[in-house]
């Protein structure tokens, strides 16, 4: 009789074409799943990231957040503060969504003076952070929350150093 499957992260990344090559997506699959292991995520759970352009992240905000220009990242959570929207009959916990925009990352990289994997890593761990309940909108919520992210992201293996 063969063994069941243990349950698992599952880290789905979709890369808009003109972007694919630019980005390790194995590394940023490897971070996340190291985040949710770190948030004590519990297996079986999954997250969807995507990483687009300005003009897909700024459409999302202003039909979303009614917002009307692009940012670094957004994120869509499937979850309330009670749980998830439907138990799905599989067991699986969908978290939700993180989109990130690659020209916004790849200028923040530049004015901050390091690679846009870096700086790609630093909005993911950001972006799980909120789908996982972090917020930054009060000064001691933002306080707790960077402090994570630094935390989280000090761990990351492929991360270089700032110089």
């Amino acid at each position: 009789m063969a063994e069941a499957a243990r349950p698992r992260h599952e880290v789905s990344i979709l890369i808009e074409p003109r972007f694919r090559g630019r980005l390790d997506r194995a590394a940023l699959r490897r971070l996340a799943v190291r985040v949710l292991k770190a948030e004590g995520v519990a297996p079986p759970a999954e997250v969807d990231i995507a990483v687009t352009g300005d003009e897909t992240v700024r459409e999302l905000n202003r039909r979303y957040l009614d917002i009307d220009t692009p940012t670094d990242v957004l994120s869509f959570g499937h979850e309330t503060a009670t749980g998830s929207f439907v138990t799905p009959p599989d067991g699986v916990r969908r978290l939700g969504e993180v989109v990130l925009s690659y020209p916004t990352a790849e200028r923040q990289a530049r004015e901050a003076e390091h690679g846009v994997q870096d700086e790609a890593a630093h909005l993911v761990v950001h972006g799980l952070l909120h789908l996982l309940g972090y917020d930054h909108e009060e000064p001691e919520d933002e306080r707790r929350m960077r402090a994570r992210e630094e935390d989280l992201l000090q761990g990351d293996p492929h991360r270089k150093p700032s110089p």
